[in-house]
């Protein structure tokens, strides 16, 4: 597949990554000559120089026979500009742009982009990915890590070990023995800061950080036989009213159970235009490091405490100094991987970084084969791919022993119909089933074949 990518930051860095390394031809556009270069350097793609909604740079890009084009730059408007270039000039047929202007994404003016009007195939809006991750992980305070899948119907839990975790030193095949109506499996162990997919002989020790894939009815069952207690968050202290702490607190303002919800923002204009926006939420102006602030915001009393400015090493220190005041639980967003270790030094439960989201959303979109989500584990080390099967598929009509999976994957849950089950070596993959497989990045090119129909499906 050949593939131009505009916009060479984080975002486009880590796709050209993960599409370099499965052998597609991969074009990296950006007006800065430095990134194209460090790219270029370090990936096997190629590089141009420029601005990306100019026809000539996308023409010396490759844009006439490439069948995907994806933009990705800091401006809203040069990826929509981009993306209309693309179509009307080179007729590239799959087109996605991020945009994160709210305005742009409002559902209200969805019409805007169809084939006649301003030509986007998919819109990614990291602001919304990034408020529906902070709800998930609010979803489930014990976690360092959650998302959905299947509809809903499954889970993927980042459990962090304690030393007071019942299961320490027990090998996983024992554990299924153990429970064996419990449906969930660990998919994914990091240990001393390497990531692996476990063996079934494989014991777990204290410090380790395990990925569990289970059904969401199994969720309470599984966070409790992994030592980590569940509770309801009520009131939740939010700190940067921009997009995302805006798009979280209107959130938890509509459901069901009424969570107490207050905001803190520096900005004057930002908090009086959140405290507009808002119904029952209470908007504090001011610093969310500012120790009489949080206090005002009873925040030694909150459920949780969620730092979303734009800032990360305000959201670390601010979610720090929650923990400090007593707050249960605290979860920080924070965009410089770099960062990211300091997370569980500092005794912050939790973190979003908004690159892996992003991420995690564009591949949904072009992956090979009937893949319906993909979600990035950690720097891009690992993935979670929800794919429905294929008649034509290898694996199709054949036990799960019996398919030649890679070492580094692990299959979660196998759903038929609406039926999610925990599958064993004796369970038949048949057509239509969808598979939950945790994958090794180095591992994903090989799914990927699994997955996808052969030529004789056309």
């Amino acid at each position: 597949m050949k593939v131009i990518i505009c916009g060479a930051g984080q975002v486009g860095w880590q796709i050209a990554r993960h599409l370099s390394g499965e052998k597609n031809d991969v074009t990296v556009v950006d007006r800065d000559a430095d990134l194209v270069r460090r790219a270029t350097e370090a990936l096997d793609v190629q590089g141009v120089a420029g601005f990306a909604s100019y026809p000539d740079i996308l023409d010396r890009a490759g844009a006439r026979d490439a069948d995907m084009i994806i933009a990705a730059t800091h401006s809203d408007e040069v990826n929509m500009v981009t993306c209309q270039v693309a179509h009307s000039i080179f007729g590239i047929t799959r087109k996605i742009a991020r945009l994160r202007a709210q305005s742009y994404t409002d559902a209200i003016y969805s019409d805007l982009y169809r084939r006649d009007h301003l030509p986007i195939d998919v819109v990614i809006s990291p602001e919304r990915e990034v408020a529906d991750a902070a709800l998930q992980r609010l979803a489930a305070p014990s976690t360092f890590d959650t998302e959905s899948f299947m509809g809903g119907r499954a889970q993927l839990l980042g459990i962090a070990l304690d030393a007071d975790c019942p299961v320490l030193n027990t090998p996983l095949r024992q554990l299924t023995d153990l429970f064996s109506s419990l449906r969930a499996i660990v998919v994914g162990v990091r240990r001393e800061g390497r990531l692996f997919a476990p063996e079934p002989g494989d014991q777990l020790f204290a410090g380790d950080q395990i990925y569990v894939f289970t059904h969401v009815e199994d969720v309470r069952r599984t966070l409790e036989i992994f030592g980590k207690a569940t509770r309801k968050q009520e009131r939740v202290v939010i700190i940067g009213g921009g997009n995302v702490g805006l798009a979280v607190a209107r959130a938890l303002e509509g459901q069901p159970e009424r969570v107490r919800v207050k905001v803190i923002e520096r900005n004057r204009a930002q908090a009086e235009a959140a405290a507009d926006s808002l119904q029952r939420t209470i908007v504090l102006n001011g610093d969310g490091m500012n120790a009489e602030l949080l206090a005002e915001a009873n925040v030694e009393r909150a459920d949780a405490v969620l730092a979303v400015t734009d800032d990360d090493k305000t959201n670390i220190l601010a979610a720090v100094r929650a923990k400090q005041a007593g707050c249960r639980m605290a979860i920080a967003l924070v965009n410089d991987p770099t960062l990211v270790p300091l997370v569980a030094a500092l005794d912050i439960d939790a973190y979003i970084n908004p690159r892996a989201v992003t991420v995690s959303s564009i591949l949904r979109h072009i992956r090979h084969g009937r893949v319906r989500a993909v979600y990035s584990i950690g720097d891009a080390e690992a993935e979670l791919i929800e794919a429905q099967v294929l008649s034509t598929s290898p694996v199709a009509g054949r036990l799960i022993r019996d398919i030649d999976f890679p070492e580094g994957v692990l299959m979660g849950a196998l759903m038929k119909g609406d039926r999610v089950l925990k599958p064993t070596g004796d369970t038949k993959v048949e057509e239509g089933d969808v598979m939950a497989l945790f994958c090794m990045a180095k591992d994903v090119p090989e799914v990927e074949r699994l997955l996808q129909v052969s030529i004789d499906f056309f």
